[in-house]
């Protein structure tokens, strides 16, 4: 894939005007009240594991309307008092997978969230475990038209709210110290990592890696690939649609999120992206509240920086906590 989106130095500098409802405030601090008023307390159970350096919990929160929710919970073995969490959310189509497919937050100190993405887990990796029971109208098979008729019927309202109460569930767990969470995860996990940064309080770092989900109107008419384009295709048979279709995404738009972020937040872009353009990305970046630190890779795609990436987030987390840290 060559260069196909603005020169490097107009890209640094794009800062588009999104659309943003007058009521986008208040429709996230309803849905959120409504779900956290059914929310029940994780539920942990111990797994046996051949991991001998990482304890194991299979994990039960409450979502979107309460709704059961899987994660996979790791820490460090014999770790003894409450330790700095990371909470990750997942690339599109996956599960949570299998615990020991992702070990390095908790071998590097830290406990490990990893949350299920609701509905998904069979277009790649080991699998998901958590259905959406909620149905939907008219759509495009995949996840981005599923009650894009309607914000409050949307897809990733459902994700979003389950996003953010992973936090709550996390911060209630003895084993995590609730004032040093931090939020990571890749593509749609990205996208998803700037909306909980974005409703979430007190978070102390977002590291969104090559983000999706944000500048949906951009997106969808410079990429041909997928998930933006089932969007198109749903566009191309509802042909009267599109301005509800867009009033919907301007609810999830992580451009919005990013205005709304309370903590720093390392964000990674590929400046060959087809799946995630890189103008899209910025565009996040560029209306970020608090400051996003920046890393590119101007010669890959979707992947990214992959483990080097991972390098760098952790380097730029230990900066972090230790910057916050008393003395």
């Amino acid at each position: 894939m060559p260069f196909f989106d603005l020169p490097a130095a107009e890209l640094r500098a794009f800062r588009p005007e999104v659309a943003e409802p007058e009521d986008f405030d208040a429709f996230w601090a309803d849905t959120l009240a409504a779900s956290r008023a059914v929310a029940e307390p994780p539920r942990l159970t111990r797994v046996d594991s051949p991991l001998a350096l990482v304890d194991v919990y299979d994990v039960e929160f409450s979502g979107f309307g309460g709704d059961p929710v899987k994660a996979w919970f790791l820490v460090p073995a014999d770790a003894s008092g409450p330790l700095p969490a990371v909470v990750e959310y997942n690339g599109y189509g996956g599960g949570r997978g299998l615990p020991h497919e992702r070990l390095q937050w908790a071998a590097s100190g830290y406990a490990h969230f990893f949350m299920d993405t609701r509905g998904q887990g069979s277009a790649w990796g080991t699998g998901g475990g958590t259905p959406d029971p909620h149905g939907t109208g008219p759509s495009f098979p995949g996840f981005m038209t599923r009650g894009i008729h309607d914000p409050a019927e949307y897809y990733y309202r459902r994700v979003f709210t389950d996003a953010v109460l992973a936090i709550d569930a996390v911060r209630s767990l003895d084993a995590v110290d609730a004032d040093r969470v931090a939020v990571t995860g890749g593509s749609q996990g990205g996208g998803i990592v700037l909306a909980a940064a974005g409703l979430a309080e007190g978070l102390v770092g977002a590291m969104p890696d090559v983000p999706f989900l944000c500048c949906f109107e951009r997106s969808v008419g410079l990429t041909d690939r997928d998930p933006y384009q089932e969007i198109v295709r749903y566009l191309s048979i509802h042909r009267d649609a599109a301005p509800t279709v867009f009033r919907t995404l301007s609810y999830f738009d992580g451009v919005n999120f990013a205005k709304r972020a309370s903590a720093p937040a390392l964000v990674s872009v590929a400046l060959m992206d087809p799946v995630c353009p890189p103008s899209t990305v910025y565009a996040a970046v560029n209306h970020h509240a608090v400051g996003a630190e920046v890393v590119e890779y101007a010669f890959n795609e979707h992947e990214g920086g992959q483990g080097l990436h991972w390098q760098r987030q952790a380097e730029w987390l230990a900066g972090v906590l230790a910057a916050g840290s008393p003395g």
